[in-house]
């Protein structure tokens, strides 16, 4: 499916109000997600960016239903796959739409793969899984998605256990186990932050390969804005567990509205940045804990622009043009000052 079909196409997957909570003990709670949203379309990639502990991989999480038990749960919200409430399915239920209708990779192989089983089996051991098939056909079916992603000698590979492969390789058997059964959505967290820069590119060329091949639309959940650029048609940012601006990769990236937004898109280094202006900057102070949480806009205490008002109400995400939106009281008179200056 091209990119224009994408954009007309009905969203397969929609968050809406998601809210995700979790126990810290003597009774109480913090909510790690909190009213998030947004929607993807068949061959589409959003990127989820922020800092960690913004909520990217909590939210993740929680569209997988992988939380873990009796310390995280879903307190509000839904999430719909096709129009069907992935919320609301019995566990039993959720163990068959994943890996069937989406596949996850995860940020670190060496810790998702099962050390004491080759690759091939675990491949095999999804498809028999979900798509029922038989011992040999479905070994047949790993070697081919050990091909698919590009690992040499795939008939031998198939009998490597992770601590045999590289991390490039690892990370091309945990595409192939989340591809195995051609799922219509794709979540990938940070799949390619340990790996150096050749691997990473090799990594995001197979994905948009495998992307264009299979019509699968990827949620790419990550702090680097560099691979957001290359990858994402739209980007949802997040800070403190809440969406801060949404838009497509051209508006995030030539205009920000949210000051976060423009914070991190003035710390991306730049080749050739000498004046003080395209100098790499930083985002004073960290994301605060989700315990201690400031008042009103939760990003004031590290803005440059914010004002009392700032402390006295959360502001609400409203539109700011088509498919787009932001969290921020100040963002129009921020924006008309940005365009004068």
């Amino acid at each position: 499916m091209s990119r224009s079909d994408a954009a007309l196409a009905p969203p397969l997957l929609e968050v809406d109000d998601l809210q995700t909570s979790f126990s810290i003990g003597e009774g109480r709670e913090v909510r790690a997600v909190d009213g998030v949203g947004f929607s993807l379309r068949a061959g589409e990639t959003v990127a989820i960016v922020g800092e960690s502990g913004s909520g990217k991989s909590v939210t993740s999480l929680s569209i997988m239903r992988l939380l873990p038990k009796k310390v995280g749960w879903i307190s509000r919200g839904s999430i719909r796959l096709r129009g069907r409430d992935l919320v609301n399915l019995s566990d039993r239920e959720m163990r068959g739409v994943r890996g069937n209708d989406i596949g996850m990779i995860f940020q670190e192989p060496m810790t998702s793969l099962n050390p004491v089983h080759t690759v091939g089996e675990q491949i095999a051991e999804v498809v028999r899984e979900h798509q029922r098939l038989p011992r040999a056909a479905a070994r047949a079916r790993a070697v081919d998605m050990l091909r698919l992603v590009g690992i040499p000698e795939p008939e031998r590979r198939a009998n490597s256990f992770p601590h045999e492969m590289s991390g490039g390789m690892r990370q091309r058997a945990m595409i192939a186990m989340a591809l195995a059964c051609e799922p219509s959505v794709l979540i990938a967290d940070e799949p390619t932050t340990a790996l150096d820069v050749t691997i990473q590119a090799q990594i995001l060329d197979l994905m948009r390969s495998l992307q264009e091949r299979l019509g699968m639309a990827i949620v790419f959940i990550t702090h680097d804005l560099g691979v957001v650029a290359e990858m994402a048609d739209r980007v949802v940012v997040m800070y403190a567990g809440q969406v801060v601006e949404t838009g497509s990769v051209r508006e995030i990236f030539s205009r920000p509205l949210m000051p976060y937004t423009a914070g991190l898109m003035r710390a991306i280094p730049r080749l050739g940045a000498s004046t003080e202006r395209s100098r790499l900057q930083t985002i004073p102070g960290y994301v605060p804990p989700l315990s201690r949480l400031p008042a009103g806009c939760r990003f004031r205490t590290r803005c440059a622009h914010a004002l009392a008002r700032c402390a006295e109400g959360e502001p609400p995400l409203e539109a700011a043009g088509e498919g787009r939106s932001v969290r921020c009281f100040r963002w129009r008179e921020l924006e008309l000052a940005e365009a004068a200056a």
